[in-house]
């Protein structure tokens, strides 16, 4: 018997090696397939197809691959805006390249100044002599202020041009939480630091109201001087102002929009496909409108970042939150700590951040301006390089910089602190519901939110935010050389464009991330054509972006809406962000900085958006 146990045990034990080498060299095959990266196969010529499914964005987030599974949503890809340059400079100098193609049927938007710079590098792109061509079955205003950089600019036949300028409503929560017997208590500095007004309101002040007018009315400046400089015979103003008169005669929207300029060539997707086979060449197929396309992904991976420059980029895009995070949020753990490892390797000479948020935790966002301190401690020269928002926390960290430049339509400021905590003393009473208890100082139990928050916990709190205000004042002052009494001034929580930023000091000039590059190789005495770039940020999850590939059931040839499809989806999108915004504040920090006016005044809502509207957003909520 025990030779029969003895053999028993060595089979289970084989049984048991094999089974864990089976397993090894399982996930180290699956190891090594994320790993690998193989060349991209690039077509022999053609046009570079842009064919966005989704939005423009300095940093793309990370997504879930349960989403790429669940039948309630359908992610979109957003194009992050390096790679989109990177591939249009490579676009213009390459011989294969003979025209580029914005396929913007599904593009999603994007900030003004991010649209902005994607523009000047379209336009390197016609000045290398090579024809820029944009289609849409709609346009409205991010994705006609994009397409107004291409050479040709084509619509569908039932399609339409339907601007509708910066603006818009913003829920105000007041009376509901009235009727929900919830005590809003609101801690804040700053007469204009209107994030916390839909709590504490109805409507908006009148200061809020007419600092959020001057801001909208500046990006419409903005965006009109920009569309009429990529494309002068553009006649904006009395298009605009006649969308909504009726027209004598049968003349379509398509028509209409052709008359006044706005666009070039009215045709249906084998027209426009044609036109381009004939500048750069029929595809594989015989099917009527197929060209020679090379796809965005495939020649941005044939021309690669180069990662041995001098100049070190680190991105803090999105939310600043305490911790760490993934991409597309600016975890003040996470970013502080990359910044601070690359440092302790020397390998770069001058630092560009690049901030593409408005702001978030006032403790995270201290955390990443401490680590950016600390590169200029070390002797280099530090650039920060605004997108399409930096504001509050992202301005905080922004002070840390020798040097800001920013887009006329960036937003940034919001130069304030707040602190927003509800109380259910109300609530409960309504469903016959009470509290009660013991204390031993003043602050025990606080903040009850049974019973409300006591006078000495509300005078700490608003003590805290002062002084966390004094400090971000003191900070831009020191950083912009002001006197601190000029700096409360322009502050006061205010949000400002970054024509009117540059004009009272906040920033240094105008500039893309190319210039901010070049202008930190220059501080630190290097030659910005050799300096290079390195980026300094975390790679993306391999696993996740093996599951989108895997599980991606995305058909590009559905839910392509026309403008009219566009405009109606805004106020799902306008919901969906006000929920989602609520829900941030309510479980953020006691303490933030940060701008929700900046999203909704950038045109930052998105529409259009599979998967994203209000019943989504509502079904993930906890």
């Amino acid at each position: 018997m025990r030779v029969v146990r003895f053999v028993w045990r060595l089979l289970v034990a084989v049984k048991d090696g094999l089974v864990l080498l089976a397993m090894l060299l399982f996930f180290g095959g699956l190891y090594a397939a994320l790993s690998v990266r193989p060349a991209p196969v690039v077509p022999g010529s053609g046009a570079l197809t842009i064919a966005f499914d989704g939005g423009l964005v300095e940093q793309p987030a990370e997504v879930d691959p349960f989403d790429f599974v669940s039948p309630a949503a359908v992610p979109t890809r957003d194009v992050r805006l390096r790679d989109m340059v990177r591939a249009l400079d490579a676009a213009a100098r390459a011989g294969s390249i003979r025209a580029v193609v914005l396929d913007l049927d599904r593009f999603t938007g994007a900030s003004q100044a991010t649209i902005a710079e994607a523009g000047v590098a379209l336009d390197r792109v016609r000045r290398a002599g090579k024809p820029v061509l944009a289609y849409a079955t709609g346009y409205t205003d991010d994705g006609y202020q994009l397409a107004a950089h291409a050479s040709e600019v084509w619509l569908d036949p039932l399609g339409a041009v339907l601007v509708a300028g910066p603006g818009g409503a913003q829920l105000y929560y007041k009376g509901l939480l009235d009727k929900l017997g919830v005590t809003t208590h609101v801690y804040r500095v700053g007469t204009y630091k209107s994030a916390v007004e839909p709590f504490i309101l109805r409507e908006a002040s009148p200061a809020a109201r007419a600092a959020a007018q001057a801001l909208a009315d500046s990006l419409w400046a903005s965006w009109r001087a920009e569309v009429a400089a990529a494309r002068p015979a553009a006649r904006i103003d009395p298009y605009v102002a006649g969308l909504g008169a009726p027209v004598a005669g049968p003349a379509t929207f398509a028509e209409r929009a052709r008359a006044a300029g706005l666009v070039d060539r009215i045709g249906d997707r084998i027209a426009f496909g044609e036109r381009v086979a004939a500048l750069a060449g029929r595809g594989r197929s015989e099917a009527a409108g197929d060209y020679a396309r090379i796809r965005l992904d495939a020649w941005a991976g044939a021309n690669p970042e180069r990662a041995e420059g001098r100049v070190g980029v680190l991105t803090i895009a999105g939310d600043i939150v305490d911790g760490r995070a993934a991409l597309g949020r600016a975890g003040g753990d996470t970013i502080a700590t990359l910044l601070l490892d690359e440092l302790a390797r020397n390998r770069i000479r001058a630092l560009v951040v690049r901030i593409d948020s408005p702001g978030g935790s006032v403790t995270a966002s201290e955390r990443i301006r401490a680590a950016i301190a600390a590169a200029k401690a070390k002797g280099l020269p530090v650039v920060a390089s605004m997108g399409g928002v930096a504001a509050s926390g992202g301005y905080y960290a922004a002070t840390a910089a020798d040097r800001i430049l920013a887009q006329p339509s960036t937003i940034t400021g919001s130069i304030g602190v707040f602190g927003l905590l509800p109380t259910f003393a109300g609530s409960l009473e309504k469903i016959g519901l009470s509290a009660d208890g013991v204390a031993t100082t003043p602050l025990s139990g606080q903040p009850d939110l049974y019973r409300g928050t006591s006078a000495q916990f509300d005078a700490l709190m608003q003590r805290g935010v002062e002084d966390f205000y004094r400090r971000f004042v003191g900070l831009v002052a020191a950083a912009r050389r002001m006197p601190a009494a000029r700096v409360d001034g322009i502050a006061q929580g205010r949000v400002w464009p970054g024509d009117a930023a540059r004009r009272l000091g906040l920033v240094d000039g105008y500039g893309t991330l190319g210039d901010a590059v070049a202008e930190a190789a220059r501080l630190a005495r290097l030659d910005p054509k050799t300096a290079g770039v390195r980026y300094i940020e975390r790679e993306p999850d391999a696993w996740k972006a093996f599951a989108r590939d895997l599980f991606d059931r995305r058909d590009r040839d559905a839910d392509a809406p026309d403008a009219f499809t566009r405009l109606a989806r805004r106020p799902d999108a306008l919901l969906a962000q006000a929920v989602a915004e609520a829900r941030m504040l309510a479980a953020g920090p006691a303490m933030q900085m940060r701008c929700l006016e900046c999203g909704a005044a950038g045109g930052a809502v998105r529409t259009g958006v599979p998967g994203a509207g209000w019943a989504a957003l509502l079904g993930r909520l906890p």
